[in-house]
């Protein structure tokens, strides 16, 4: 579906529950991301993983929402929501660090609009990790719980600014 995942959009293209499979490797070998790679495309493939993880997290998440499951016990989609929700976490660890990196690869200006920006999107991604982690965190993960989970403002927030700053940087890797 790529980066124009809009909130609340995924409930119309029919993805289910048994829908797109966590990537193996999106993430790197290890699944943890360090500093931005050593040039302009290895960064941007990064970036587009750590993104499609999180947006592969959020339309999964509608579909299990959908199901009315009362936990994730006894079901094949109950068995991968946590591996969704691992992936999305680790994708936003050290989200705005890793975009900073970038924007100064990229050697944008003004720079104040961008460091700007991307202290936004650091609150945003914290807060949405944190949501993420609570949830991690229960026992037992039901479709109302992550139903809650989508309809938080701060994925929402998080999602928007992700398709904004991909957007905006997308023209400075073509110049």
């Amino acid at each position: 579906m790529g980066r124009r995942l809009q909130a609340g959009r995924a409930r119309e293209t029919g993805v289910t529950a048994g829908g797109p499979q966590p990537r193996e490797g999106a993430l790197g070998a290890s699944g943890v991301q360090g500093t931005p790679g050593t040039t302009t495309e290895e960064t941007s493939a990064e970036l587009n993983d750590r993104c499609n993880a999180i947006e592969e997290c959020y339309e999964f998440m509608l579909a299990y929402a959908a199901q009315g499951l009362p936990s994730e016990e006894g079901s094949a989609s109950g068995a991968q929501i946590r591996e969704y929700l691992r992936r999305c976490d680790t994708a936003l660890a050290g989200l705005a660090e890793f975009l900073n990196g970038f924007v100064e690869r990229l050697n944008v200006e003004p720079t104040a609009p961008y460091r700007d920006f991307l202290s936004v999107l650091d609150r945003d991604s914290r807060d949405a990790q944190a949501t993420l982690r609570l949830v991690l965190a229960q026992p037992s993960i039901s479709s109302q719980l992550i139903d809650n989970l989508n309809a938080s403002i701060h994925l929402r927030a998080l999602l928007t600014d992700l398709f904004l700053i991909d957007e905006i940087l997308k023209t400075h890797r073509r110049s």
